[in-house]
């Protein structure tokens, strides 16, 4: 696994149809920790929902182009079925939140599925079977935990898996959480069974 931190910034996607964000503090949370949505279907998002010091997703808006730019991507993991995760951008945008885009690679023998990332809750899991839904990331200052944004079906602001990933593809994704307070920057992605991937949030 290589770690790359370069910050590069990227305009998100618009916020206007996000509403709601629930962030639960949790004391002694550390940066460390293990780590699945929404359709191509470019369906608005109604409502939002964001997280605490766990872990979840949701399923939604279609996907968003991963822009690494000149300084290559912020972070780089890997994890089991030889499935590895690029994180290109990850920048704070108008009206509370983070979008973070980058690119999910089989370098596998096997088609992967994607539904190894489903999200532990229950409504957000089944609306997002095979998604970026079991995302979060944790503010390493603020020991909070946020969980990716929804709409009131349940449908996570972030890129779905529908068909899975053939050995040798990749897919671009993008995935949308609460925002932590302004100069917390420093955060940790995690998802499923891949590696922390420590990164810093650019400014709007």
């Amino acid at each position: 696994m290589s770690m790359r931190r370069t910050l590069k910034g990227r305009s998100g996607l618009p916020a206007a149809a996000v509403t709601t964000a629930l962030v639960l503090a949790v004391a002694g949370c550390s940066s460390d920790g293990g780590g699945g949505s929404g359709g191509d279907d470019g369906k608005k998002p109604a409502t939002s929902s964001g997280g605490d010091s766990g872990s979840s997703g949701g399923d939604s808006a279609g996907d968003a182009p991963a822009d690494e730019g000149d300084g290559g991507p912020l972070a780089e993991v890997k994890g089991s079925n030889d499935i590895a995760l690029t994180i290109s951008t990850a920048k704070r945008e108008n009206g509370g939140f983070i979008t973070l885009t980058g690119k999910v690679t089989n370098s596998g023998s096997k088609a992967w599925s994607g539904v190894e990332w489903k999200s532990d809750e229950s409504e957000v899991g089944n609306a997002n079977p095979a998604s970026m839904a079991a995302a979060r990331l944790v503010d390493k200052k603020g020991k909070k935990r946020y969980y990716i944004l929804r709409d009131t079906e349940g449908r996570c602001l972030c890129t779905s898996f529908k068909g899975g990933l053939m050995p040798g593809n990749s897919k671009t994704w993008y995935a949308q959480f609460p925002a932590p307070p302004e100069g917390n920057d420093s955060v940790a992605f995690q998802i499923a069974d891949l590696p922390t991937a420590n990164i810093t949030v650019s400014g709007e």
